[in-house]
């Protein structure tokens, strides 16, 4: 009977022993094993054994980790003030020092970024924030990778957000963007006030060599505006080639006016047939 005890106290200390000393460490993580305080090696994934209370075995999640970066205020190099806020990817390449160099991996990751986000966007302008947020994006990585690499910890991207303005700058911002498609809008009229310009200079020119090709023009449009089923055409003559007709008839005309009629003999009163002036001599 007392053998039979002795053997299930055995049994039962050999269980707990081994629950207290069997650790699984998963495919996406390491194992820092510490023994008495001190680093005493790296356990790779699966079913790893220990020396109860000498040993601890701290586990390293190695997979990429995703972390949003809040709201920060930031005045830009140009004075205005924004809202950003960002996401950063990192993982953790040296499980050793990402436990032994830093307390909490983590929040330090975040703390830095934050101040690292307001530093880099502090030195761009507005108009840049906006439109190069890929070199903004750069830089922030850049930055916390020199603080991070000595925690065993590499930042794989940085992303900004979002970018909150404040609506007075929303509302200028439209006015400029409106002012900005005016200006566009009116170049472009513009070219084509020059274009056909040059197009009916063309066509003038050709006009005036050939002069048929105006009366070849006017029946043309007799025909456009015939389709219409119009019961009154007003069409214009050729004004120039009118005006020239007009000019040359009243000239005419002047000239005849004030040519001198021709003088014929008055007949004599006495009845002889013999002109006044004759008899006079």
């Amino acid at each position: 009977m007392n053998a039979v005890v002795v053997i299930v106290v055995i049994v039962v200390l050999a269980v707990i022993g081994l629950s207290l000393s069997a650790r699984i460490v998963k495919q996406y993580e390491q194992g820092v094993l510490f023994r008495l305080g001190r680093v005493v090696g790296v356990r790779e994934p699966g079913l790893r054994f220990i020396i109860p209370f000498v040993d601890m075995l701290r586990r390293v999640n190695l997979r990429i980790i995703t972390m949003p970066i809040q709201s920060q205020g930031i005045i830009t190099r140009d004075n205005v003030s924004v809202d950003v806020s960002a996401v950063a990817y990192y993982r953790v390449v040296d499980a050793v020092k990402s436990v032994v160099d830093i307390e909490d991996v983590a929040v330090a990751i975040n703390q830095i970024a934050q101040t690292t986000l307001r530093k880099v966007v502090g030195q761009h302008t507005l108009d840049e924030t906006l439109s190069e947020t890929d070199r903004i994006n750069v830089s922030i990585r850049e930055f916390l990778d020199v603080q991070t690499a000595e925690w065993g910890v590499v930042v794989t991207l940085v992303e900004l957000k979002d970018i909150q303005l404040p609506e007075s700058m929303k509302r200028a911002m439209a006015r400029q963007a409106e002012a900005e498609r005016e200006k566009r809008a009116k170049i472009i009229a513009a070219e084509g006030e020059s274009l056909a310009a040059d197009a009916l200079g063309a066509a003038s020119d050709i006009m005036m060599a050939h002069p048929l090709a105006l009366q070849l023009r006017n029946l043309q449009s007799l025909v456009e505006i015939g389709v219409d089923k119009n019961t009154t055409v007003v069409f214009p003559a050729p004004l120039m080639s009118t005006i020239g007709e007009v000019g040359a008839f009243l000239a005419r005309e002047t000239a005849s006016s004030t040519a001198a009629p021709p003088t014929t003999p008055a007949p004599n009163p006495a009845g002889n047939g013999t002109p006044v002036n004759a008899a006079r001599r």
